[in-house]
């Protein structure tokens, strides 16, 4: 069977929007070929309520649901005129998370997959972490269904976005799990610097590292929970930012990218990872890439551009084919629910 599909994702880091147009055939095993991809870097408007949803009132914050799904909607309108695409078969939108809680049953993804549909004129598969949630997992990470059955050349996969998870085949399953926050501090560090990022980390390397917090980093709670685990912006707000705020911005980005990087290699090294496939834009970071080399082992992959950049958009649209097809689409051994599902809502 085949199918044509676009994967839209939004990240925690508020880069921009990816839109990515892939092909899936299945056969004995599912192959699949990125088609067109792009990334819409969002107005510093749309920014800003994005990234102040999570203080909106309930009424403001369902407007913006609403409006975000028809902003949504023009936007893959616009690509697909543009780039003059025709027989897509779905649209399978990831949202943008505004509230993140498993523990107490709930996560949020704004942007209302009917307004997509109803711009769009296709089906729409849209909020695919609500019942994992209700079924008591972490609703994330999504993306291991992906790594299981289109990237299983790879011992490890890493996705380093607003934070760090990775997706490995450890005794016989496939496991997944956040594993620190990356681009969400660092991008909030750099942007006191007035930069969007720390390019190349060039900006952490002229910082020096603060072994007070480097220590105050490393024993928090998060780390010594075993998996499956997941992270969110409140997390950060709560364990990481006040610490942060009474040291130099430089001092700052220097430590934060070693604690990433360390507890990055502490879990390429517990599991004896021989190679590892590094995606997101966490991949373009050659001072923190450089560091997560030196701590392990490992064989470092850092692929193509076009899969650093669309892994995750890529495999949402797959997870939208999966749903189409009704076929398990989240995998228990990865987010801790009860059972292995088939998740997303159809517009």
């Amino acid at each position: 069977m085949k199918a044509v599909a676009i994967g839209l994702m939004s990240g925690t880091s508020l880069d921009g929007l990816d839109i990515c147009l892939a092909e899936f055939e299945k056969q004995n095993t599912w192959t699949f070929q990125i088609l067109k991809a792009e990334t819409l870097s969002y107005s510093e408007n749309w920014e800003t309520q994005l990234r102040n949803s999570i203080h909106l009132s309930s009424e403001n914050l369902l407007e913006l649901h609403s409006a975000y799904g028809f902003y949504l909607g023009q936007q893959v309108k616009k690509f697909i005129h543009q780039h003059r695409l025709e027989n897509i078969d779905l649209i399978a939108s990831h949202g943008h998370t505004v509230f993140h809680q498993p523990q107490k049953k709930f996560t949020l993804q704004i942007g209302d997959g009917r307004a997509i549909k109803l711009e769009t004129g296709l089906p729409v598969i849209y909020d695919f972490r609500s019942q994992d949630v209700l079924m008591n997992g972490n609703g994330a990470p999504l993306v291991p269904i992906g790594d299981e059955l289109l990237f299983s050349g790879y011992s490890a996969c890493l996705n380093l976005g607003g934070f760090s998870n990775i997706s490995l085949r450890s005794e016989g399953k496939r496991i997944a799990f956040d594993i620190a926050p990356v681009n969400i501090v660092l991008n909030h560090l750099a942007q006191q610097l007035h930069k969007n990022f720390d390019e190349n980390g060039a900006l952490a390397a002229k910082g020096k590292i603060d072994e007070t917090l480097l220590n105050q980093l490393n024993v928090l709670d998060f780390y010594q929970i075993s998996h499956p685990k997941s992270l969110g912006i409140e997390w950060c707000h709560q364990h990481i930012f006040p610490l942060l705020e009474n040291i130099e911005t430089l001092d700052a980005l220097a430590t934060f990218t070693e604690h990433a990087a360390q507890q990055i290699a502490n879990v390429i090294n517990q599991y004896s990872i021989k190679d590892i496939l590094i995606t997101g834009g966490g991949a373009y970071n050659t001072f923190l890439i450089e560091k997560i080399r030196a701590k392990t082992k490992a064989e470092v992959i850092i692929p193509e551009k076009e899969i650093i950049d669309y892994k995750e958009a890529l495999i949402f649209a797959f997870m939208g084919v999966l749903k189409m097809n009704n076929e398990i689409n989240v995998l228990s051994s990865a987010t801790g629910s009860t059972a292995d599902h088939c998740s997303g809502v159809i517009a």
